[in-house]
């Protein structure tokens, strides 16, 4: 089989414009009952985008549902396993550490209208609250026009149109899980106050791009550590790429200011790598970004999802 867009989940589109991220543990007391519910929850997931695009066509609503690999490894532990899906161990570079926390299940949502994604996500509790507890969610927002809280346009180094599934989507390579993805989900906090008294000119050294037009800076004129250098993959001499998406989050009031990042891969070591990069080379923009939380997930793919609504993977009395 060749790569599938329509088989997968919406791993390789836009961030949106208004965005809920949540993560869960699950019920580990009564994993035959958790199957079932997966089952249902799996099958009905499905049943309840379609129901929101036809109530609300012009929403442009987006839904990724992913598992852990622990998680795979309890609710699935005679079935094959796709085969980067790993528990994030996290990074320790010099200066900063990429921390790993907890995460069974992962739900990504984003639409047009936030009323749309309270309703997917309300309607999504209703199969999840009795068999799993929510351990991080993060409402995020677009931010004019799809810039990072940073004030730097985002993802222009995405790859985008059809390239992208060529980097978000399993391919031949691993053919029981093709059309799936490998996300990893990353929270931030940032010190805006110190961000913002850097010079427009100092911001832009330390990102590798001029702020207002977008355009990159000469590589001398970056500095040796700057974003767009040390959070690259350069494998073999090659160029690696993922679908990146940084949303931003906020309680002004607060003063809470941070950035959830999301990245969708074909190969989960591409991402390890560029994290592996950012930590050890400590990212400039490190010094004023805090990773509060980092976990990975597989995204199955539709024709998976079905299969697992089927309990196709579960055990076999």
């Amino acid at each position: 089989m060749t790569i599938n867009p329509a088989d997968a989940q919406d791993v390789y589109r836009d961030a949106g414009d208004n965005i809920m991220f949540t993560t869960y543990l699950i019920d580990r007391d009564h994993i035959d009952t958790d199957r079932d519910a997966l089952a249902e929850f799996a099958d009905r997931l499905a049943a309840i985008e379609r129901s929101m695009a036809i109530r609300y066509p012009d929403a442009n609503l987006r839904v990724a549902f992913g598992i852990g690999s622990t998680a795979w490894d309890l609710l699935f532990p005679d079935a094959n396993k796709p085969q980067e899906l790993v528990d994030f161990t996290g990074v320790k570079g010099p200066k900063y550490t990429a921390p790993a926390t907890p995460g069974d299940l992962f739900m990504h949502v984003r639409a047009k209208d936030m009323a749309v994604v309270y309703e997917v996500m309300d309607q999504a509790r209703e199969f999840l609250r009795d068999w799993t507890t929510v351990v991080d969610e993060t409402p995020g927002f677009r931010y004019f026009e799809g810039r990072a809280i940073i004030g730097f346009i985002d993802g222009t180094e995405n790859p985008a149109g059809p390239d992208a599934t060529q980097y978000a989507l399993i391919g031949d390579e691993d053919p029981e899980f093709e059309n799936g993805s490998y996300a990893f989900a990353q929270k931030y906090t940032h010190n805006m106050d110190a961000w913002n008294r850097l010079k427009t000119e100092d911001q832009e050294k330390s990102i590798g791009r001029h702020k207002f037009s977008d355009r990159e800076l000469d590589d001398d004129e970056k500095l040796p550590n700057a974003h767009n250098i040390a959070s690259q993959d350069n494998a073999d001499g090659i160029e690696h790429k993922i679908v990146r998406m940084n949303v931003p989050y906020a309680k002004p009031g607060q003063g809470i200011v941070g950035t959830y990042f999301i990245g969708y891969a074909r190969h989960f070591t591409v991402t390890q790598r560029m994290l592996d990069n950012m930590f050890t080379q400590s990212d400039r923009l490190l010094d004023f970004s805090t990773p509060i939380t980092g976990a990975a997930f597989f995204i199955p793919s539709r024709r998976l999802l079905e299969r697992i609504a089927d309990g196709d993977l579960f055990p076999q009395a």
